[in-house]
C-alpha cells in the first residue's frame, strides 16, 4: 500500500473559502477514485493561504481486474439486433456466451478488464478535480483566459505537486505541469523545495517557515494571542472566528500585542471591537471587565526586531479607523433621535408596506396597545410608544451607515446620551432580539412590547399582501420573526391573543390593499356581501365611492387572516418545540380543537397532554379512544339526529333555538337519551364515569388546569376498557345499539374537550 501527496499551489486563497475548499477537495478526490474502483483509506486535507494539500494513505498500486457482463439479444433474434449489440460491446459473435435466461437461450458479452496502475488513475483524476472544483468565486488568467473554456481557479494556479509513493504522477492541469518542487514561505525562504513524498512534505515545509496544518496554525493564533494579552496583565476577548481567519491569512503566524490611544475608549466598546475585527482582523483585550486600549494582531513573519515595526504600523492603521469611528460618534450625538427619525420618511421599507417611518408609526401604535391592554404586564404605554417611535432612528446615523451590524445597539447609546429613560434606551437597543436560535430573549416589559410589535407588524404586513414564505424561500425572514415571537411569549408567559392583535394591527394593511389591488378588493366584497347585494348597481356604485364600505370590509376580513397566521405560528411552534422534545402531533391535537390563539395556554395544554400520553393510563385511553372512533366511523354514526334517516321519525324541535323553549328542548333530549332497557354493569359504569369525568375535564380546561383535565380523563381508562371487554356495541336490539353508540360518542366528545386524540400518533 502506498501514500499519495497532492499539492495545488496558487496565489492567496481567501481565508473564508479555505474550509469549503478542503471539503470539496476530499469529496472530488474520493469521487474520482471510486469511479475507478479504488477505495481510499485515511485522507488528510490541509490549507494555507497559498496551497491546498491532500495526503491519501494506503492506496493500492493497481486496481482490481473486473469482469463486465452485458445481456444481449435472444438466440434467433433479427440480424439487425445482433449487429447493433456487437458494435456496442466491440466483440464478434463467436466471442459471445449463450446462457439460459428464464427458459430462453440468450447471448451475453463477457469482457475481462485488467487492473490499471493507480498512478495512471491519479494522473487522470487531478485534471478532472481542477476542472470541476466549485470555488464560490474563481478567475481565468493568461492568454488562455480569452476563452470561456479556459481553466479557472480561485487565483492563478502556479504549481502542482503529485507524488505517489516516491514517484511523480505526471499530469497537467490549468496549463501547469506536475512536479516535485514547491515553494516555502514568501519572505523567509527563497527558491524551490524538493518534496520526496507524503512522508516528508509537512516537515520540509516547516523547515522553510510554512506550517501546512491549518489546525496547528489556529492553535498557535489562539494560544499566542491569549498569552500575549496575559503577559500584559490583560484578558483576551475570545473570538474563534478571528482565530480561523488569521490562521487562514498566515503560513507562519506570530501574534503580537499593541496599544492604541486611550482617548479612543470614549467610543462605545462594541464600535472599537467591530472596527478592529472587521477592518483589521485584530483581537481586543479587557482589563477588569472593561475594554482596554490594547489589540493583538497576527504577523506572518518572525521579525528580527521582535515585531516592533509591525505593531507600530498596525497601530497607525487602527488609529485611522478609530478616528473615523470617533468622528461618527461625535457627529451623530449632535442630532437627537427624534430628528433622526424624521429622515426615515425617505427610506422605503417595502413597496407594498410604505416607508420605514410608516412602519415605525404602526409599531408605536401596536406597542402602546400591547401595554395598555396589559398583554405585556407592567409595561408603561407611554414609554412603549416613545421607544417604538425612536427604535429605527439610528438607521440614518453615520455610525450605523458604516457598521450596519450596530443597528439598535447604537440607538441605545444615543438614547442614553440624550438622557432618555433607561427603559427606552434598552428597548431601542434590544428590540431586534432574539435574532436567532440561542440569542438572548428580552424580558424587560418595554423592550418586549416594542420587539413584539416590530415583528408582529412585519408578519401582519407581508401576510396581508400574500407575500408568504414558500419552501426554502423566506426573503423577509418571517419564519425567524415568528420563532422570535414564540420565544418571547413563552419566556415571559405573555398571553397574546393573536386574533385580537390581528384586528388591531393588520386591518390597516387590508384597507390599504383594497385601494391598490382591484382584484383583491373585488374578492373581499364578494365574500362579505351576498350575491343580490353585490349585483345591485346602486350598491356597487356606493361601495366603490365609499371609504366607509372598504373600511368595514377590511376590519371584518382580519378573521381570515387570523386563521392563516395561527396556522403559520403552529408550524413554527412545532419547529421550536421539537428541540425541547415536544411531539408535533400533540401540538396538532390541541390546535385541531380550534379557537385557540393563545400560544402560552396552548403549550401548557400540550405539555400536560404529553405527560399524560406517556403514562399507562394515557396510552390505554388513547387506544380506547381510537377503538371507539373506529366503531363510530364504521357505523357512520352522527348522533341521535343522524338516526332520523334510519327511523323516519322527524324531530319537531330540530333547528329550534327560541330561548323560551330551552326547557322543552332539554326535556325532549333527556327523553331521547333515556334507556328502554337495563344497562349492563360495565355499560352503567362507563355512563357514571362520563357523568363525572366529562364536566370535571371541561371545568378544568376552563380554569386552565390542564393537569386536572388529564386526571379527569384518566378516570375513564378502566371503565372504557371494561366496556369493550364486556359489552357488545352492535347488539341485535336497535335500541341497545343506538344507546351504546351514543355512549361511545359521549366518550369521544369528553376526550375532545381536552384534545383531538385522532391527531395523536401511536
Amino acid at each position: 500500500m502506498t501514500d499519495f501527496l497532492l499539492e495545488l499551489r496558487s496565489e492567496e486563497i481567501p481565508a473564508r473559502m479555505q474550509a469549503g475548499a478542503r471539503a470539496d477537495l476530499e469529496k472530488l478526490f474520493r469521487k474520482e477514485l471510486a469511479a475507478a474502483g479504488v477505495q481510499a483509506g485515511a485522507i488528510t486535507v490541509w490549507s494555507t493561504p497559498r496551497r491546498l494539500a491532500l495526503i491519501a494513505r494506503d492506496l493500492p498500486q493497481a486496481t482490481q481486474p473486473v469482469q463486465e457482463e452485458t445481456k444481449g439479444p435472444a438466440l434467433g433474434a433479427p440480424a439487425q439486433a445482433m449487429d447493433g449489440f456487437l458494435r456496442k460491446v466491440g466483440l464478434t459473435q463467436a466471442q459471445l456466451e449463450v446462457r439460459d435466461l428464464k427458459g430462453k437461450q440468450t447471448y451475453f458479452a463477457v469482457i475481462e478488464k485488467p487492473g490499471r496502475a493507480v498512478a495512471d488513475v491519479l494522473a487522470e483524476a487531478i485534471p478532472a478535480i481542477v476542472r470541476a472544483f466549485p470555488w464560490p468565486k474563481s478567475m481565468r488568467w493568461g492568454t488562455a483566459s480569452i476563452s470561456t473554456e479556459s481553466p479557472r481557479w480561485v487565483r492563478p494556479l502556479s504549481g502542482i505537486v503529485a507524488i505517489f509513493g516516491e514517484d511523480l504522477v505526471a499530469c497537467e492541469a490549468g496549463g501547469v505541469q506536475s512536479g516535485y518542487a514547491t515553494l516555502g514561505h514568501r519572505f523567509h525562504h527563497a527558491g524551490e523545495i524538493t518534496i520526496g513524498g507524503a512522508h516528508d512534505y509537512a516537515d520540509k515545509l516547516r523547515a522553510c517557515q510554512v506550517i501546512v496544518d491549518h489546525e496547528e496554525r489556529q492553535a498557535i493564533v489562539r494560544d499566542g494571542a491569549r498569552a500575549a494579552a496575559e503577559a500584559a496583565g490583560l484578558t483576551l476577548v475570545e473570538d474563534e472566528g478571528l482565530v480561523v481567519e488569521n490562521a487562514g491569512l498566515t503560513e507562519w503566524p506570530v501574534p503580537l500585542l499593541g496599544r492604541f490611544d486611550e482617548a479612543f475608549l470614549e467610543v462605545p466598546p462594541e464600535v472599537i471591537q467591530l472596527t478592529a475585527r472587521v477592518n483589521q482582523k485584530y483581537f481586543v483585550c479587557e482589563a477588569d471587565g472593561k475594554l482596554a486600549n490594547a489589540f493583538v494582531c497576527t504577523a506572518n513573519i518572525e521579525a528580527s526586531d521582535g515585531g516592533e515595526a509591525i505593531v507600530a504600523g498596525n497601530r497607525k492603521v487602527l488609529a485611522a479607523r478609530l478616528s473615523d469611528a470617533r468622528f461618527f460618534w461625535d457627529t451623530d450625538r449632535k442630532t437627537t433621535l427624534a430628528d433622526q427619525a424624521k429622515k426615515l420618511e425617505r427610506i422605503t421599507f417595502h413597496e407594498k408596506l410604505g416607508t420605514v417611518a410608516d412602519k415605525v408609526e404602526r409599531v408605536a401604535k401596536l406597542a402602546e396597545w400591547l401595554a395598555t391592554e396589559g398583554i405585556v404586564p407592567n409595561c408603561d404605554p407611554a414609554l412603549a410608544r416613545q421607544a417604538a417611535e425612536l427604535c429605527k432612528a439610528d438607521l440614518v446615523t453615520e455610525m450605523v451607515g458604516e457598521f450596519p451590524e450596530l443597528q439598535g445597539l447604537m440607538g441605545g447609546y444615543y438614547a442614553r446620551a440624550e438622557g432618555l429613560p433607561d427603559a427606552v434606551a434598552d428597548a431601542i437597543r434590544d428590540h431586534y432580539k432574539p435574532v436567532g436560535q440561542g440569542d438572548e430573549v428580552p424580558t424587560a416589559p418595554v423592550t418586549v412590547a416594542v420587539s413584539l410589535a416590530d415583528k408582529l407588524d412585519t408578519i401582519f404586513g407581508f401576510f396581508a399582501w400574500d407575500v408568504l414564505p414558500s419552501g426554502s424561500r423566506d426573503p423577509f425572514a418571517l419564519r425567524r420573526a415568528a420563532l422570535a415571537i414564540i420565544s418571547m411569549l413563552t419566556a415571559g408567559q405573555i398571553r397574546l391573543p393573536i386574533e385580537a392583535a390581528v384586528r388591531h394591527g393588520a386591518w390597516g394593511f387590508i384597507y390599504d390593499r383594497t385601494f391598490q389591488d382591484t382584484a383583491f378588493a373585488d374578492d373581499l366584497v364578494r365574500r362579505h356581501f351576498d350575491r343580490e347585494q353585490y349585483e345591485d348597481e346602486n350598491f356597487a356604485d356606493w361601495f366603490e365611492r365609499s371609504e366607509d364600505g372598504l373600511w368595514a370590509v377590511a376590519r371584518t376580513d382580519t378573521k381570515q387572516l387570523s386563521v392563516t397566521l395561527i396556522d403559520f405560528f403552529a408550524d413554527r411552534l412545532k419547529v421550536q418545540q421539537r428541540e425541547a422534545g415536544v411531539r408535533h402531533d400533540l401540538i396538532d391535537a390541541v390546535f385541531a380543537l380550534g379557537g385557540e390563539d393563545d400560544l402560552v395556554r396552548l403549550l401548557a395544554r400540550v405539555h400536560a397532554l404529553q405527560a399524560f400520553i406517556g403514562t399507562e393510563d394515557g396510552k390505554n385511553l388513547l387506544a380506547g379512544y381510537k377503538r371507539a372512533a373506529n366503531i363510530l366511523k364504521k357505523e357512520d354514526w352522527h348522533g341521535v339526529q343522524g338516526e332520523i334517516s334510519q327511523t323516519g321519525e322527524e324531530d319537531p324541535l330540530a333547528m329550534v333555538d327560541d330561548p323560551d323553549l330551552a326547557h322543552v328542548i332539554a326535556a325532549k333530549m333527556a327523553e331521547r337519551q333515556a334507556l328502554s332497557y337495563t344497562p349492563e354493569p360495565a355499560e352503567q359504569s362507563l355512563m357514571d364515569a362520563l357523568a363525572t369525568a366529562a364536566p370535571e375535564a371541561e371545568q378544568a380546561v376552563g380554569a386552565e388546569d390542564f393537569a386536572g383535565a388529564m386526571a379527569a380523563l384518566a378516570s375513564l381508562r378502566a371503565p372504557i376498557d371494561a366496556f369493550f371487554d364486556d359489552v357488545t356495541v352492535n347488539d341485535a336490539d336497535p335500541a341497545k345499539r343506538q344507546a351504546r353508540l351514543g355512549l361511545l360518542d359521549q366518550f369521544r366528545a369528553a376526550v375532545h374537550n381536552v384534545a383531538d386524540f385522532s391527531r395523536i400518533e401511536g
